[in-house]
């Protein structure tokens, strides 16, 4: 029998994972919150489930879909518009919360845990942040991410490994799009920091091969490593796409961040695969 796996969330990045782990020999049971997505689920081999996390219940049967898994794999977005807010309820840490104990019933012992690099701000001067750098978190999203790995790490009944993806890229998914044409945008020296979905695999697929090296419990960010400035990279990338050229406000600084990939490439030895 193969290694057990399920995937909370078997969405735009999570469906494309669970296919590539069944090519590889594992089992694998997803969720979706749709009932119309089951029977892709099921048409694709995967074990299919309907779960819904909210904030104080779990609707669905969550026992029968965490029994008997090796690995639980959490890839669930939170949802949550950008700016901070005292007034914003936890929701998406509450749904974690809540997700905990179920876990820990279940008797897992390894998770991963898909986060973001939106758990570090954008500053100047613009520095290279790793993971020894503190999450200071700028967005509703990035807080409750931070706050939820601290949650699902601190918990000693099983091992969370995080993994602080930039912006997926892949298929039509494509960040260039939302910007064409746009005038005055903001922050144009600053470095993008952006992921192809393939990478984003295969580093899952890498901690899940590293399992005698024991890197459970560990956290990794993961980027490509080219840095182009927003400005040169969505102006080119318009030309590509025949989109029109957005144009960028030049009269202030520039704030960002660019966040460095070295421990996925020298802990886990991967070497990405396609450049954004």
């Amino acid at each position: 029998m193969g290694i057990k796996i399920s995937i909370l969330g078997c969405g735009w990045l999570g469906l494309h994972l669970a296919k590539s782990l069944l090519l590889k020999g594992y089992e694998v049971k997803g969720s979706t919150t749709s009932e119309s997505k089951l029977d892709v689920l099921k048409n694709a081999g995967i074990l299919p489930f309907q779960i819904q996390l909210e904030a104080h219940q779990i609707i669905g049967n969550i026992e029968d879909f965490l029994k008997e898994t090796d690995i639980l794999i959490i890839d669930i977005p939170p949802g949550l518009r950008r700016e901070i807010s005292s007034l914003e309820e936890m929701t998406f840490v509450n749904k974690v919360k809540t997700l905990i104990p179920f876990i820990e019933k279940s008797g897992i012992k390894n998770v991963i845990f898909v986060s973001s690099t939106s758990v570090y701000a954008d500053g100047f001067p613009i520095v290279e942040i790793s993971e020894e750098t503190m999450p200071n978190p700028d967005t509703e999203s990035g807080k409750q991410l931070a706050i939820a790995e601290t949650l699902l790490q601190s918990n000693l009944n099983f091992k969370t490994t995080v993994i602080r993806f930039g912006g997926l890229l892949g298929d039509d998914r494509h960040p260039a799009k939302f910007l064409a044409g746009k005038t005055n945008v903001e922050n144009p020296d600053a470095p993008v920091n952006l992921i192809q979905r393939e990478d984003c695999i295969g580093i899952i697929e890498k901690i899940l091969n590293q399992v005698e090296y024991d890197n459970w419990g560990a956290t990794f960010n993961a980027v490509a490593p080219q840095h182009p400035t927003r400005k040169a990279y969505y102006q080119n990338k318009a030309l590509i796409f025949n989109l029109p050229l957005p144009t960028f406000a030049e009269d202030s600084e520039s704030k960002g961040k660019m966040i460095s990939s070295k421990k996925v490439e020298m802990i886990l030895e991967y070497s990405f695969q396609k450049e954004i």
